[in-house]
């Protein structure tokens, strides 16, 4: 078990190496490869004002002139140990995590994300408790009462969730429970209190998009889950667990949903990571202040800082996330420990 848990320690920390890779060369390497030149690429950080003498400067100091493998072993420093970054009018002392400072408001990217994360935090983890327990349970009822009605409707709702666009359910929970008469009962689209200040504001404030969000997810989970259940339930131990008699609820929690939870806790540790990373349609949709309409923001202003650390921010949770799976498995499957 210990064994299996340091490789799994190593893998993570190689894949978020990897992931700073190819985000430094996505943003670095690729505009070289179209033409960019140091000079136009340090225009960013001294503005479009300055003159060609002034670019210059800027750009030996930000060592864009530097061979690229330099220009990456500063990047990784950065984000590890912290480092000075100068842009031309000033040296300003970047603390580690660093992934620089945002051309408009020349502020470390850092706390930008941190003051948003409770936002994301908030709505990913509030609609995956809602969607794991929903789409679960409709899965086991479900297969359990194959084409029956409630088979039937169940999966024909979850077809619908799962063809339905989220900017779509959204926006027409907000124009039915938020600003349509006489229902007026979620708060409206942009407000958001945090937790600690007060938990039931913050409750009311992130219930549509947690139901949005959750009725998105919901309806795949609950099709893996009726699928798994199918399969498992037909298995010789459920038959042999029956025979001793044990009863029913048990041989189903216990033996048939247990055999089921593998592929789930696989896709739920991607899709959580990757919610984590920013949900940025919901935050779009609902004007929430999260990490995914700071992308967005980010995008649309071309802030190259900002979205760079979006970027291996949600990388990082990504990565997190699948290692806390990977760990679990060897709590849902004893053969992982075995293996």
């Amino acid at each position: 078990m210990v064994t299996y848990i340091i490789r799994r320690l190593i893998w993570a920390a190689a894949m978020l190496t990897i992931v700073s890779i190819v985000t430094f060369a996505i943003f670095f390497l690729v505009p070289r490869l179209a033409g960019a030149t140091p000079e136009s690429l340090a225009t960013r950080y001294v503005g479009r004002t300055a003159n060609a003498e002034q670019v210059k400067i800027a750009a030996e100091k930000l060592g864009f002139y530097d061979p690229l493998v330099v220009q990456y072993g500063r990047f990784a420093k950065g984000i590890v140990a912290g480092s000075e970054y100068d842009y031309g009018p000033g040296v300003e002392q970047c603390p580690a995590p660093c992934f620089g400072y945002s051309f408009l408001t020349r502020l470390p990217v850092w706390p930008d994300l941190l003051d948003r994360v409770p936002v994301t935090m908030s709505l990913a983890l509030g609609a995956a408790v809602i969607w794991v327990l929903a789409g679960v349970a409709t899965g086991v009822v479900s297969a359990l009462r194959r084409g029956s009605f409630f088979d039937r409707a169940a999966m024909t709702i979850a077809l619908g969730g799962v063809s339905l666009p989220i900017f779509f359910t959204g926006m027409a929970s907000l124009v039915v429970f938020s600003y349509g008469y006489p229902f007026e009962i979620t708060a409206p689209g942009g407000s958001f209190t945090p937790f600690f200040e007060n938990p039931v504001d913050w409750a009311y404030s992130l219930i549509l998009p947690w139901i949005t969000l959750a009725f998105l997810y919901a309806a795949g989970y609950a099709r893996l889950t009726r699928a798994g259940m199918l399969e498992t339930m037909n298995e010789d131990y459920i038959r042999t667990a029956r025979a001793k008699g044990l009863a029913e609820r048990t041989v189903v929690l216990k033996h048939g949903l247990r055999g089921a939870l593998t592929p789930i806790l696989t896709i739920f540790g991607l899709d959580v990571g990757l919610l984590l990373g920013g949900a940025v349609l919901t935050e779009s949709t609902y004007s929430l202040p999260g990490m995914g309409k700071y992308a967005i923001d980010a995008i649309n202003s071309q802030d190259l800082p900002k979205v760079m650390g979006v970027v291996l921010f949600a990388a990082f949770f990504v990565v997190v996330a699948n290692l806390i799976v990977d760990l679990l498995y060897a709590v849902v499957d004893p053969r992982v420990r075995l293996s």
